[in-house]
């Protein structure tokens, strides 16, 4: 479908064209789509009609095609890309997951992705362990998003509309009592991939699934960490801090205490 809830630069006028995919190589425990991720509500789909859909979504004047949560049937995937561009898709394809993805599928992409849109949830191996339970996590999605950079670069857009063309877009969403997890994360996206690495630090984290029972993430983000989670990042060095839903994010914020 046509979906207007991703960065500006992404959605336009007429949507990003969103196509997504049943379960998940992931088990978030505030994972807000379960029933998708998790419990694999969906239509099972030959690699002929998924190209089909890439087709009619540019059809529909969507700007590009987002893959969401592509990881685990990759190779379909790559197939459908194929096929859908041998019978002229021409609008960028995205490929936006939780970021752990190895490194030698992501090869088998370069040179068929245009826009990579991973997540960095987790620096520490045992939040990670604790919160999506994957404790290799984080050093897999680093390793990701330096091999995504290398065939990418950093995100381009067009003069004229705005929309992301060609390059890499990091999501990271603060999580409630994890403060330092943000701030390592920042630090690694500055030193290690590049000062212009377009981030959509994201604040608008809500209890979901199993995060109810797990303090501090049975609470939303307090406003001080956001705005604290944004101050480092402009200290630490990014330039380019995506701000589409910044309006949304005090009507979602928790209490001081």
């Amino acid at each position: 479908m046509p979906h207007f809830g991703e960065e500006a630069c992404l959605v336009g006028k007429k949507g990003s064209g969103a196509i997504f995919f049943s379960y998940c190589n992931l088990k978030c425990v505030f994972c807000q789509t379960e029933d998708v991720s998790l419990k694999g509500e969906g239509t099972p789909v030959e690699i002929k009609k998924l190209a089909e859909i890439m087709l009619w979504l540019q059809n529909e004047g969507c700007h590009n095609i987002n893959l969401i949560t592509p990881t685990h049937i990759i190779v379909s995937i790559v197939l459908s890309i194929r096929e859908a561009r041998d019978n002229g898709l021409t609008v960028p394809v995205i490929y936006n997951s939780g970021g752990y993805d190895k490194v030698e599928t992501l090869r088998e992409l370069d040179g068929l992705i245009d826009i990579y849109l991973p997540d960095f949830k987790f620096w520490s191996p045992e939040v990670a362990e604790k919160l999506c339970g994957a404790k290799n996590y984080p050093e897999v999605v680093r390793e990701a998003i330096k091999e995504m950079r290398r065939q990418v670069g950093d995100l381009t857009l067009d003069s004229n509309t705005g929309l992301a063309r060609r390059g890499l877009l990091v999501r990271h969403l603060v999580l409630p009592g994890l403060l330092s997890e943000t701030e390592n994360i920042i630090e690694f996206l500055v030193r290690e991939i590049s000062p212009d690495t377009y981030v959509n630090i994201m604040g608008h984290y809500h209890p979901c699934g199993m995060a109810i029972k797990i303090p501090p993430l049975n609470r939303t983000l307090r406003r001080s960490e956001y705005v604290k989670a944004m101050e480092f990042a402009k200290r630490a060095g990014l330039k380019r801090l995506d701000k589409t839903h910044f309006s949304l994010y005090p009507l979602v914020f928790s209490p001081e205490s």
